[in-house]
């Protein structure tokens, strides 16, 4: 398949599945239930990921689902599957979320795409050929300093103590949360973007090649590539090494 063909079919499985996740969002009657680790999945999480499963399988392409609510198919060839990343935010109303997609071709994400439809934003990036935000190629900025930083994260509770030296020392710090903040890395608009020891390869592996691909970088709190269940920081680049420094546990 080529890089065009993979991005066409990534927006297709996008189209899908916002059609469904905003027919039902503020609905009255939506159902959510709670999950073993206590996080909440609504009705519209499980439709959007079976929708997005049922076009891959019916594609022809060959490629398997690693999805978060129903789990991974296996193979060399799979979508990485988040169908509403910022669930919290769905179920409230907020119009912070986002179905988030990766084709993973042995081991590394080659496409990736991330639609928000309440926000009117779709990003993605393609290995080696850049990163888009709504069809514009998109850049990290070119900010050095913490001091004239912007940065953001998720859950400041969940946040080691270097948070809140990074946080003293920034010029602005947001809670934006969840995939948002790293498209903003992406685009320039945020310069720190961070996640606690608790992210998903569902989670990241979109938003990861979006930043990398915009020139950026992601890493775990360690400094070490991004992996299932621990930390996740992305940044410009330049302030990485610093950012981790303050970081690291």
């Amino acid at each position: 398949m080529s890089a065009d063909a993979d991005l066409s079919f990534a927006h297709r499985l996008a189209d899908a599945a916002d059609a469904i996740t905003m027919g039902r969002f503020r609905a009255l009657d939506l159902h959510v239930d709670t999950k073993p680790d206590l996080t909440p999945v609504s009705e519209a999480d499980r439709a959007a990921e079976e929708k997005v499963r049922e076009l891959i399988a019916a594609s022809g392409r060959g490629e398997n689902v690693l999805g978060e609510e129903f789990g991974d198919d296996g193979g060399d060839a799979k979508w990485i599957v988040d169908p509403i990343d910022g669930t919290t935010n769905y179920v409230r109303g907020v119009p912070v979320w986002a179905t988030l997609l990766a084709l993973e071709r042995q081991g590394e994400v080659a496409v990736s795409l991330v639609s928000a439809p309440a926000l009117h934003r779709r990003w993605w990036a393609v290995r080696g050929e850049g990163a888009f935000a709504e069809g514009v190629r998109c850049a990290v900025s070119r900010v050095a300093r913490v001091e004239d930083a912007a940065v953001s994260t998720t859950s400041a509770r969940r946040m080691p103590d270097g948070w809140r030296e990074l946080v003293r020392r920034a010029w602005s710090n947001r809670g934006l949360g969840d995939f948002w903040q790293h498209c903003l890395v992406a685009e320039g608009s945020l310069d720190v973007a961070t996640d606690g020891p608790y992210m998903r390869v569902w989670d990241y592996s979109a938003v990861r090649l979006l930043v990398e691909e915009a020139g950026g970088r992601a890493t775990t709190f360690e400094g070490e590539a991004p992996a299932d269940r621990r930390s996740l920081v992305t940044t410009n680049g330049l302030l990485h090494d610093e950012v981790v420094s303050l970081l690291r546990p």
